[in-house]
C-alpha cells in the first residue's frame, strides 16, 4: 500500500473502494453479492512474493508479462486500463514482441503489425480530388411507394376524401356535449317528435275504441224477454 500511494495511486484505490455496491438480480445467490472497479494492473517478470503482497488489496490485479491476458488489459473491451510495470518486465517486452526492426528473441517468426494504411482518415481519402475523380456519380435511391392508410380509422385520410367529415365529427361533439346550442337544438326537435308520435297514438286509441264499440251487443228490449 506505501509503495502504490507513493506511485501516486492512492486516488485510484479510493475509488475502487467506494465503488463497492451490491450486485443487481439473482448474482447475489451465487456467491457474488457485491461488484466493484478494476484498479490497477501490476505485472511483473518473476514473482519473488509480489503476488502475495498485492493479493489483498482490493481492485489490483497481477499477470506475468510473458502470460498476459486481453480480458486483464482491457477490461470489458475498454482500453486504457492503469498498468504498473515493474522493470524487468518492461524490459522483457523487447525480447518477447521485438520492434519495427527486428524481430522477436522468444517466439519463433513473430513481428510486430504495422499499419498498413499512413494516413488513417477515411474522410478525407474519400472526399479528395483523386477518389472523387474516379468513382461512379452517386445513384438516386429507389422509389417506395407510400403506405396505403384507411380512411375509415385515420381521420387525416378521410378528411382528404370527404372535406366535411371533421366538421360533422366536430358537430356530433357538440351535440353531445351540455349547455351548446347545437344540444338545445337537438333536443328541441325530440321533444316535438315525441309530442307528434303522442297526439298520434292518442287519435289511435280513440279510433280503436270508436271501432270497438261498434261491435257491441245492445240489450234486448224488456217487452221482448217477457214473451
Amino acid at each position: 500500500m506505501e509503495l502504490l500511494k507513493k506511485a501516486g495511486l492512492g486516488a485510484e484505490l479510493q475509488k475502487v473502494l467506494d465503488s463497492k455496491k451490491i450486485r443487481a438480480g439473482q448474482g447475489k445467490m451465487r456467491n457474488k453479492r457485491y461488484t466493484m472497479r478494476r484498479g490497477p494492473l501490476v505485472i511483473y517478470k518473476e514473482d519473488n512474493g509480489i503476488s502475495r503482497a498485492f493479493r489483498a488489496i482490493p481492485g489490483v490485479d497481477l499477470a506475468c508479462v510473458s502470460r498476459m491476458n486481453l480480458l486483464q488489459l482491457a477490461p470489458g473491451g475498454t482500453f486504457g486500463r492503469l498498468i504498473v510495470w515493474t522493470e524487468p518486465a518492461f524490459k522483457e517486452l523487447q525480447a518477447l514482441f521485438g520492434s519495427f526492426k527486428a524481430g522477436s528473441e522468444q517466439k519463433k517468426g513473430y513481428h510486430l503489425m504495422r499499419s498498413m494504411m499512413t494516413n488513417a482518415d477515411l474522410g478525407r481519402i474519400i472526399n479528395s480530388d483523386e477518389v472523387q475523380s474516379a468513382v461512379n456519380p452517386a445513384k438516386e435511391g429507389p422509389k417506395r411507394a407510400t403506405l396505403k392508410r384507411n380512411p375509415l380509422k385515420n381521420r387525416n385520410v378521410m378528411a382528404k376524401l370527404n372535406p366535411g367529415s371533421l366538421q360533422r365529427r366536430k358537430l356530433r361533439e357538440l351535440q353531445q356535449t351540455t349547455g351548446t346550442k347545437e344540444r338545445a337544438a337537438v333536443l328541441k326537435a325530440k321533444r316535438a317528435t315525441a309530442e307528434k308520435a303522442k297526439a298520434h297514438h292518442k287519435g289511435a286509441k280513440e279510433f280503436y275504441s270508436k271501432m270497438m264499440a261498434a261491435y257491441e251487443e245492445k240489450p234486448a228490449a224488456a217487452d221482448a224477454e217477457e214473451d
